[in-house]
């Protein structure tokens, strides 16, 4: 089994939120408020705060501050109220891009967010204007040298968990899950020991869009660098085949 693997994507990105923690360290915050709102501060109980904690480390957030959030997002009054929000749009030559937020403005967020589309000379657009172009799953990217588990035993593990698809790539292995079978391929690999790079449900394209022009490519570079700076942003997922 085959894939477009995002190991080389995921790495660049980590390296750039190393370069700029005060964002992780926002974005990781809201995320727990939201988890601990929806399910309680108990992460045995609640997958998806499991889910922000594995993430906040692999970005090295501190654990004191992990539980710092968790607190005071359990505490009684005076916490933020944060809502999803999700904008879709387009890049240069028709490339797609979906947004997704969680913010306490939502007006604030859909002027910046908009901003950022216009100054890389792209459009927002309608709702499900380009989310039908990707399918949301669960994605697993495990680094093939922090993982000793031979390919075959580890496809079969997690096929046997649920998994529906497994690929080996040059540097990386790649389970793609339903959305609904996460949690429990997630859970066989953490039980199996194997340190993961992403564990996530995120929106995988479906065919992706090279560009060759120059300033196409400045274009859209501009949009993702403008999102990725913005406090209220908390994924964006493209199409763009960099």
């Amino acid at each position: 089994m085959s894939g477009h693997s995002k190991f080389a994507n995921i790495k660049h990105k980590k390296e750039k939120n190393d370069a700029a923690k005060g964002k992780i360290f926002t974005m990781i915050g809201r995320e727990i408020a939201v988890a601990v709102k929806e399910g309680g501060p108990d992460p045995s109980n609640n997958f998806r705060l499991a889910q922000v904690i594995a993430k906040a480390k692999a970005n090295n957030v501190p654990n004191d501050t992990i539980e710092r959030g968790i607190k005071k997002a359990a505490g009684e009054g005076g916490g933020v109220n944060y809502e999803t929000a999700t904008y879709e749009g387009y890049g240069p030559s028709g490339t797609a891009i979906i947004v997704k937020c969680l913010t306490d403005n939502k007006n604030r967020t859909a002027a910046n967010v908009r901003n950022c589309f216009t100054k890389g000379h792209g459009s927002i657009g309608t709702q499900g204007c380009v989310s039908y172009m990707f399918d949301e799953k669960g994605q697993i990217i495990i680094d093939k040298e922090e993982c000793e588990m031979d390919a075959d035993d580890l496809m079969m593990l997690v096929l046997d968990a649920g998994a529906e698809d497994f690929a080996e790539e040059e540097d990386s292995f790649e389970i793609i899950t339903d959305p609904a079978d996460f949690e429990a391929v997630e859970k066989a690999v953490a039980e199996a020991n194997i340190a993961t790079v992403s564990a996530e449900v995120t929106m995988i394209p479906q065919n992706y869009v090279s560009l060759t022009d120059e300033t196409d490519i400045v274009n859209i570079q501009r949009i993702l660098d403008l999102l990725e700076e913005d406090d209220d942003v908390q994924e964006v997922y493209h199409n763009w085949d960099e």
